[in-house]
């Protein structure tokens, strides 16, 4: 599933390559992805508008738009999240060479005949290019002037004080409560796991029996794996990942990897180390 660094590697790709260019067609047909909006809502929304600036907060995303008739204008914002499988595809003018960022899909992501398969949301540009989500499992989510006030604060943003105060509360498994998004916004299941293997942790610990310091190591390393995620293409990149299997030996020690369900999630790390 996308995590934070995903993305972000798509907010980079709609900054880099789909703001200031007007949307004069809007394929919003696929009524689960853009629910509950009805066909034809978003399109009568951001027709003739253009996005001038795109944010991220955690695994979500949203694009300021334009008032239809002047670039000082404010229009509605549109939020985009990928979802299981989902990914940007931004095409220049005239078939240019596409900009792509999200999590990866089967296959050759250049195939045409996937992007046709696969396309759940469309912006049609006035230049001839367009906007896409790419989604094969169809659970991205597209609308209109989303609540931002249910996320918690960004995962690679949130300074020491809050973190503390945050994470290192209530009885739920750390772990746990790195996931919640209400608690942290962007931290998904190979991020956590990763964060809580370099911090030495164990994942079961209950959160407010965790000291200042290690809460303090824990937001160090979990900023670290974001960064190093953001920089190598994805949470794939991380030490533990590879390792996270039957068989997976903790990479450091050689201690064989224990598996457990936590916060509803396969939790893996390494029984010597992380206490």
């Amino acid at each position: 599933m996308p995590e934070l660094p995903e993305v972000e590697s798509a907010r980079q790709v709609i900054e880099r390559s789909a703001l200031d260019r007007r949307i004069v067609a809007v394929d919003d047909s696929d009524t689960y992805v853009c629910r509950p909006h009805r066909p034809g809502e978003i399109e009568d929304a951001l027709r003739e508008r253009r996005l001038l600036a795109v944010h991220r907060r955690g695994k979500l995303m949203w694009c300021e738009t334009s008032g239809i008739r002047s670039r000082r204008g404010e229009g509605p914002l549109l939020s985009i999240h990928l979802g299981m499988s989902g990914r940007i595809v931004v095409d220049g003018p005239h078939d240019a060479e596409p900009d792509e960022g999200g999590d990866a899909l089967p296959g050759r992501p250049g195939s045409a005949s996937r992007r046709d398969t696969w396309s759940r949301f469309a912006l049609q540009f006035a230049d001839g290019g367009q906007l896409r989500l790419l989604d094969p499992r169809r659970l991205g989510r597209i609308r209109l002037d989303p609540d931002l006030d249910a996320l918690g604060p960004d995962a690679g943003e949130i300074d020491r004080g809050e973190f503390r105060e945050r994470v290192g509360r209530g009885t739920a498994p750390v772990k746990a409560r790195l996931l919640d998004q209400s608690t942290l916004a962007g931290v998904g299941n190979l991020l956590a796991d990763e964060a809580l293997w370099q911090s030495g942790l164990d994942p079961r610990r209950p959160a407010r029996e965790l000291s200042p310091d290690e809460l303090d190591a824990l937001r160090r390393q979990l900023r670290r794996a974001i960064r190093r995620a953001i920089r190598h293409g994805g949470v794939g990149a991380g030490e533990i990942v590879e390792h996270r299997r039957p068989d997976g030996h903790c990479p450091r020690c050689g201690s064989e990897l224990r598996r457990a369900t936590v916060g509803s999630r396969t939790t893996w790390w390494c029984p010597r180390e992380q206490r």
